[in-house]
């Protein structure tokens, strides 16, 4: 089976129904992708396929099909933070850091999605957990960014 991932073809031997979370860490060794609950509640292994954010640890890599993948080290371009990462590192979101890389894609989605969310958007749309309890930093970095994205920034 290929794989699009992080803008980059990658062929890769495994069952179908193996969840995609293990096919980033196991078989292409992508380990920003965090693994959490195994059972898609936390959220620490949430990648973009597509648009979209998912929980990489509950979907079968067939479910993919041709739509790209896309974990936390693909964020960067030529090796700049997204606009999302550079408000995270500016106000010093992590703590522990394990939940990040899955928050921050959860945000990237969110704001592709809605790129001027209030803090109702935010709350439904970032149900990933911290178990540090940073999720105040994690609203401030998203208006951050977004107001980042209305200067004309890349979501």
């Amino acid at each position: 089976m290929r794989l699009l991932v992080d803008g980059e073809w990658r062929a890769v031997e495994v069952e179908p129904e193996r969840p995609l979370l293990w096919v980033l860490r196991d078989a292409l060794g992508l380990t920003g992708t965090k693994y959490g609950c195994g059972i898609g509640l936390c959220g620490a292994c949430t990648v973009l396929v597509g648009d979209e954010a998912v929980r990489s640890c509950a979907l079968p890599v067939s479910a993919v099909g041709d739509r790209p993948v896309t974990t936390v080290a693909g964020l960067a371009r030529d090796g700049e933070p997204s606009v999302v990462q550079q408000a995270w590192i500016d106000l010093e979101v992590p703590q522990c850091g394990y939940c990040q890389p899955g928050q921050v894609l959860a945000a990237t989605a969110l704001l592709r999605r809605n790129p001027a969310p209030t803090d109702a958007d935010i709350d439904r749309a970032m149900t990933n957990l911290c178990r540090c309890g940073t999720y105040g930093r994690i609203r401030a970095a998203i208006h951050l960014a977004a107001r980042r994205i209305a200067d004309g920034a890349r979501p």
